[in-house]
């Protein structure tokens, strides 16, 4: 038989429609694939040559649990130089991709039953997560006006004498909204007043189309102290299939967290924590070439975006998404359980483009759409929804 646990976890929605993409194309069908989260993008030139010397020097042998000496001092001088938070190298640990750093930090921090604040709309896999671990995950209302942030007084509202830690994602995906200074440092007061843990999840902050970019742990030696702070290089430097991530926080958390990974993956791979340091050391131009590239595909979407009837959306800071809201469509399709995902079928069955459906983020009268592809792909792609929504 297998563990409880599953009774309560939901297939990923975005793995389905990957799929279903793929069957398509498997029969020579041509889709534009609007819903992958992945840079198109390849990995610089210089983060893959640091890979290639450490296989011809042979840095192939097993290696220190939370990372090897050289990554995480890259690590540590990147967010003193560019976040303005200062980590001792104990307190940072690598791990096979952001996703597992956020395991293990749930695996070191909660006990069953205790209650993790999701904000709305949330990453696909964070309330899985938590699941897994046999906590509960408690889902908060947002306000459309104010780009779906969390504000201090929705995060009391959902406080119990359960709550152990909420979730910030910053920049945010599925909207690309990004948190001020002033905003970060009211959902500290908060969780200080309350000790209650942060998990920032900052996996996009590179692409950031905003002059200033806030780090929660920068903001005092106390908020830094209850914040875990999630990175790592998939986004940032397109190394999504070299799997490397890392947590950074206080040291008994990070000693936690390294003792967990130790148990159960060891340490991740050399090779790829060797890109990872070459794309600390020597790619700033090409990630800031990157970010250059998704503002101009940015700008190109909502252009097309905008002048499509009846659609509306979370206008974007960060990250390579729009959240767009389709309510007023609603009574034009026919559905039985979910808007989002019925809207999304008909449009892949009738128009061949992939999208993702808001109710993988809890929200059901919006789609997310991804601009990390082609310029011909987006012009496509929308104005294919445009013909698509035209039809109903």
């Amino acid at each position: 038989m297998l563990s409880r646990r599953l009774n309560n976890v939901t297939p990923s929605f975005t793995i389905g429609i990957s799929n279903k993409v793929s069957e398509l194309k498997s029969k020579g069908i041509e889709v534009v694939n609007l819903s992958i989260g992945e840079p198109d993008f390849n990995v610089p030139d210089k983060a893959k040559n640091e890979a290639i010397k450490a296989i011809n020097n042979n840095k192939t042998k097993y290696a220190m649990v939370s990372g090897i000496k050289e990554l995480k001092n890259a690590i540590v001088e990147k967010l003193k130089n560019e976040n303005n938070v200062h980590y001792d190298i104990d307190e940072i640990v690598v791990s096979n991709g952001a996703k597992h750093s956020i395991t293990n930090t749930l695996i070191a921090i909660l006990n069953p039953q205790d209650e993790v604040l999701i904000p709305k709309p949330y990453w696909v896999s964070y309330p899985e997560m938590i699941r897994l671990v046999d906590a509960t995950p408690i889902f908060i209302d947002t306000d459309k006006n104010n780009n779906f942030k969390i504000t201090p007084e929705q995060i009391q509202k959902n406080i119990t004498a359960k709550t152990k830690m909420i979730f910030i994602t910053n920049p945010s995906n599925p909207t690309g909204a990004i948190y001020t200074k002033e905003e970060l440092k009211s959902i500290v007061d908060i969780c200080l007043k309350n000790n209650i843990y942060i998990l920032a999840d900052e996996i996009y902050e590179k692409i950031c189309y905003k002059d200033n970019f806030t780090s929660i742990a920068s903001l005092s030696p106390e908020a830094k102290n209850i914040t875990i702070t999630i990175n790592g290089f998939s986004k940032s430097a397109a190394m999504t299939g070299l799997r490397l991530g890392y947590s950074a926080s206080n040291k008994s958390i990070a000693k936690a967290i390294s003792t967990i990974q130790g148990h159960l993956v060891s340490h991740p791979s050399t090779i790829s924590q060797w890109a990872g340091y070459g794309s600390l050391k020597y790619c700033k131009e090409d990630i800031n070439n990157m970010v250059k590239i998704y503002k101009q595909k940015r700008d190109l979407a909502i252009s097309i975006l905008s002048k499509i009837k009846d659609l509306d959306f979370i206008y974007p800071q960060g990250a390579f998404y729009i959240f767009i809201d389709i309510s007023k469509l609603k009574s034009k399709i026919n559905y039985k359980n979910s808007f989002s995902i019925e809207f999304c079928n008909k449009l892949l069955e009738n128009n061949k483009v992939a999208a993702v459906p808001g109710i993988a983020f809890g929200m059901d009268d919006f789609i997310r759409i991804s601009y990390a592809c082609s310029e011909e792909n987006i012009i496509k792609g929308l104005n294919e929804i445009k013909n698509f929504i035209e039809t109903l």
